[in-house]
């Protein structure tokens, strides 16, 4: 089969790679479309060791089930449109039985690590990682419910509701996605946008207040969430907490991060990492209207043109770039 795959910081296209086995209890999916994440640029660049298909962000067409699906759930889903969660995990240690199965000590990520992923013709995941696509929710659409997810897996964490002061650091991808979700709680919502306007409509259409880096306010606000995944970034939604505020981390650091650790300590600073969140929740949302997305997709390309779809997506200020790889 065909797939993008990484070794050694190069990122190349291979056409006789093996297709996958297929596990027990797991199925095949063919891959419809596939989201290029920062993630998977920063995997590029050596943020992590990982060798093999990148790519986490998909809709796929279930083709075949391994053994031990049980029938009902497998008919549920043979032939449909899914999108999948993307830790496969054991179920049986103490994380996944305290309901924290994202945190499971064994488990293989697509795409990031000990599983290949959705930059190819084929994946396998396990069954219970799948979720039908509605029928009226359009494929290009669907391939956002994984970060759409993540996005709402900040309100898991932190209760946000009217009233509150909440400072979104990024319009990109994941910025514009979390602003959008987090509109909807009623909270007094400011983004903060490096670049200009690129993004500034559908937010403000959405009801939230845009302004650049200078503009921000010190010390003025409840919740600061940081999406941009450098230092800068990092530097102003600090500096716009009050005492007390919540910090949530929401992208990965490639280089080091200085933190003032006193200054956390002396505003008794609440600071939280947020990495995934609930998929049947983001699909309601897409098929209610609750987000808009097409607004977010910069660019298409075939999988054979991966390797120039990873430079489009690198570029500063680019948005989604998608790679359609099957048919549907």
């Amino acid at each position: 089969m065909k797939a993008l795959r990484l070794e050694d910081g190069e990122l190349s296209l291979v056409t006789d790679l093996p297709s996958p086995e297929l596990p027990a209890g797991e199925a095949l999916v063919r891959v419809l479309i596939a989201g290029i994440c920062n993630t998977d640029l920063e995997l590029a660049r050596g943020y992590y060791p990982f060798a093999g298909v990148p790519g986490h962000e998909f809709v796929g067409v279930v083709e075949r089930l391994g053994d031990g699906v049980f029938a009902a759930e497998g008919d549920r889903l043979l032939g449909s449109r899914v999108v999948g969660e993307i830790n496969a995990v054991c179920g049986a240690c103490r994380a996944c039985a305290t309901g924290m199965s994202t945190h499971c000590a064994t488990r293989t990520v697509l795409g990031i690590s000990g599983r290949d992923g959705a930059f190819a013709e084929l994946l396998t995941l396990p069954l219970q990682n799948l979720h039908p696509v509605p029928d009226d929710i359009p494929t290009e659409a669907a391939v956002f419910t994984e970060p759409l997810a993540a996005a709402l897996g900040i309100q898991e964490l932190v209760p946000i509701g009217e009233g509150d002061r909440v400072l979104v650091v990024g319009a990109g991808k994941l910025g514009t996605l979390i602003a959008q979700t987090l509109a909807g709680t009623g909270c007094d919502l400011t983004v903060v946008t490096r670049s200009g306007p690129s993004t500034s409509e559908l937010l403000e259409a959405r009801g939230a207040a845009v302004c650049l880096e200078k503009d921000v306010e010190h010390a003025g606000f409840d919740v600061a969430v940081e999406c941009t995944g450098n230092p800068a970034g990092f530097r102003i939604a600090r500096r716009a907490l009050r005492p007390r505020g919540t910090l949530v981390l929401k992208s990965t650091y490639t280089g080091g991060l200085e933190v003032d650790a006193s200054a956390l300590v002396v505003d008794e600073i609440n600071l939280i990492g947020s990495r995934c969140g609930p998929f049947a929740p983001a699909l309601r949302m897409l098929d209610e209207g609750g987000v808009d997305v097409t607004p977010l997709i910069a660019a298409r390309y075939p999988l054979e043109e991966g390797a120039a779809a990873f430079e489009h997506a690198s570029r500063p200020g680019v948005l989604k770039v998608l790679l359609e790889i099957g048919g549907e």
